[in-house]
């Protein structure tokens, strides 16, 4: 069983290098992410979440940062003009490309010519392979059918990981105005949700969600309330023992580098799943749901 998961990862490895150095030789092209996810054998979709959830950045995040940091070095070390230089790295005008530098570098393209110069570099990652084997990960699959939620949402963005900061005020929000217990009160087994929705391919904005799944109508329960359909599908669950939000966010991590590269499964595009159970989230012994819809590849 260990050696099929080893040539899993292994095959998983090798596809993601390849992908890799696709968007590597395509830095001064224009690349889409359906064509790097066929490099990986990969839907779009599940392509960039697993390299969402294991570089910390989206694809449009890391060709941006890389495409600076050439044309920081070829600004630098050449006479090149910065309109040709713009244009090269697929920038529309040399105002957008202006803009896009200084946030990264500080300085604008014409101050990078000047001797002494700090500019950052942002080096090409690189996928390790790891056999670790010393803890399995135990799963269900589980077929749902279309259920609704109610609950209060925010619009956040990857870049940068700004979600990591405005989903915890959210959360913070929820629990001072009673959102939460009110949430719990009303919904399903007493259990309160954070889900993931509007995911969308070459996106990096999506909606989050402090909800509850019930029958009855959001407008009869609450006013501010935003409403949802959770549409029909297969899930794998995960359960995270430990203090929120950490052992969540572990679990997270050894759902994207170890069962989805050992399995035949990738995420299906649909809205991922926090279900959070009744107890102190803080303890030790705490229980947390964790469900990814999925679809076999």
């Amino acid at each position: 069983m260990r050696s099929i998961r080893w040539r899993c990862e292994l095959e998983w490895f090798n596809r993601m290098k390849d992908a890799l150095d696709l968007m590597e030789r395509n830095m001064e092209g224009r690349l889409d992410i359906e064509e790097i996810a066929k490099a990986a054998y990969s839907s779009p979709f599940h392509f960039q979440r697993m390299f969402q959830m294991l570089t910390g950045m989206t694809v449009a995040e890391y060709m941006r940062k890389r495409k600076l940091t050439l044309a920081a070095q070829e600004l630098a070390l050449s006479s090149s003009k910065v309109i040709d230089v713009s244009f090269k790295y697929g920038y529309e005008s040399p105002e957008a490309f202006a803009k896009a530098f200084r946030k990264v570098h500080g300085i604008s393209p014409s101050e990078a010519r000047s001797p002494g110069v700090s500019l950052k570099a942002f080096p090409r990652i690189s996928f390790h392979l790891s056999l670790k084997g010393d803890k399995d990960m135990d799963y269900r699959i589980v077929e749902q059918e279309a259920f609704n939620v109610i609950g209060k949402t925010i619009r956040t963005t990857c870049q940068d990981n700004q979600q990591t900061r405005d989903i915890p005020v959210l959360w913070g929000a929820c629990h001072q105005d009673g959102t939460v217990a009110k949430l719990a009160s009303i919904g399903k087994d007493n259990n309160v949700l954070g889900i993931t929705l509007d995911m969308q391919t070459g996106k990096d904005e999506f909606t989050y969600m402090v909800a509850s799944q019930t029958e009855a109508d959001a407008a009869s329960l609450a006013e501010g309330l935003a409403s949802a359909t959770i549409l029909a599908s297969t899930w794998v669950v995960f359960t995270s023992v430990g203090p929120a939000p950490s052992a969540i966010q572990n679990t997270f991590c050894r759902i994207y580098q170890e069962w989805f590269p050992a399995t035949g499964y990738e995420h299906s595009g649909g809205p991922e799943m926090e279900v959070y159970l009744p107890g102190d989230v803080m303890a030790e012994d705490y229980r947390c749901e964790i469900w990814i819809p999925i679809v076999k590849k």
